[in-house]
């Protein structure tokens, strides 16, 4: 089974379109009419559709970390430095993991891009 994704509004266009392009299942925080959405409620809204979040935003990190010490449960968080992570290597990682993972396996579980 493949992991469907879903973009924060801080994830730069080019890799939702990259992702689109190799046939990923994505939906962006603005598609979803989410675009001003505080990062918690992101996470939430990711975890309610079934969707594995991506964002470049550290502060989902520290987020994603206080739901996994108090036992809240979400679908899995991909994290990627926008300084660190070119485009490519985030279209191609990101591809990776909705091709490979399985959606049980990335539950409660926090990646950093490059894998």
């Amino acid at each position: 089974m493949s992991v469907a994704l879903y973009m924060d509004h801080h994830v730069q266009a080019p890799v939702t379109a990259g992702l689109r392009q190799r046939d990923v299942d994505v939906l962006t925080a603005d598609d979803d009419g989410r675009s001003e959405t505080a990062d918690d409620l992101l996470l939430a809204r990711a975890t309610e559709l079934g969707r594995v979040l991506f964002s470049q935003d550290r502060d989902l990190i520290e987020i994603a970390t206080q739901w996994l010490r108090i036992g809240r449960t979400f679908s899995g968080l991909v994290y990627g430095h926008q300084l660190k992570v070119s485009i490519g290597q985030a279209v191609k990682d990101l591809e990776l993991i909705a091709q490979v993972a399985d959606p049980d396996d990335i539950r409660n579980r926090i990646y950093r891009l490059p894998l």
